[in-house]
């Protein structure tokens, strides 16, 4: 019985360290695996915070099993083409306060179904591209930008599922029509249909330049009708010039009769 007990103790001393030792490589992997300047911790899933990191770039090395990733207050420029796609499980992206002025087509690959809180704000954007934001389903938060208001614009909000929120909050820093700078995006959207103005201005210039040669080709008509005029007078005016045949008849008969 005495060594029944023994070798239960010890077995269950045994697996206390197994577990210790497991959940100490698992740390310890965890915090390997976090980004220089970066916190790493596990609340609900691996939430990585890298506020104020003097971060000038989006970190590469981020762990694949982020769910919460803080890059807000940073010198953050630019989002590149599939830098979240190894992210799969990522929910929140908060990139506020940077000084991001471009996003490539494709930045949200691989996190567009699942990203459920995407802050943009405070930045320097002015235009994405059309497809950045496509398939995104989260609630985005892009406030407080030089956006310049165009069809790009239009076509980008609309294919946001928060599209009327995320739109009542924008401001047209400058916008195709002068009129609408300084107005909320929704706004200048409900005045004019931006992504139209394009096909009106080329409409207009094709009558313009349909009118201009429509004006050349009568002008030109009227001249060659003034020019054939005025070549048929002066023809008219040499053939009276010219004596007549009668008179040409007559002078033989003059020299018969003197003779």
């Amino acid at each position: 019985m005495n060594l029944v007990d023994l070798w239960l103790s010890r077995s269950l001393s045994m697996c206390l360290l197994l577990q210790s030792f497991v959940l100490m490589i698992l740390c310890f992997h965890s915090a390997s695996m976090c980004p220089k300047g970066c916190l790493c911790s596990s609340s609900g899933g691996l939430n990585v915070t890298c506020s104020n990191a003097n971060l000038k770039e989006i970190p590469r090395d981020l762990p694949p099993e982020t769910v919460l990733l803080y890059l807000d207050s940073n010198q953050i420029t630019s989002i590149p083409n599939e830098i979240f796609k190894d992210l799969h499980q990522l929910r929140v992206l908060n990139l506020s306060k940077n000084g991001i002025e471009f996003i490539d087509e494709h930045a949200f690959k691989g996190v567009a179904e699942t990203l459920q809180t995407l802050d943009l704000s405070d930045n320097r954007i002015q235009s994405v591209h059309k497809n950045a934001f496509n398939n995104l389903k989260a609630r985005a938060r892009i406030a407080n930008n030089p956006w310049h208001c165009d069809c790009t614009l239009q076509q980008v909000l609309r294919s946001m599922a928060s599209n009327h929120e995320t739109a009542h909050n924008v401001i047209c820093k400058t916008s195709v029509l002068d009129e609408h700078a300084g107005r909320p995006f929704l706004n200048a959207a409900n005045d004019a249909d931006l992504c139209n103005l394009p096909k009106k201005t080329t409409d207009y210039a094709m009558l313009v330049t349909m009118f201009g040669w429509f004006t050349m080709v009568i002008s030109y008509v009227v001249y060659y009708v003034r020019q054939n005029q005025e070549d048929a007078r002066r023809h008219l005016e040499y053939l009276k010039s010219l004596p007549s045949r009668q008179k040409k008849a007559d002078e033989p008969d003059d020299i018969s009769t003197v003779v």
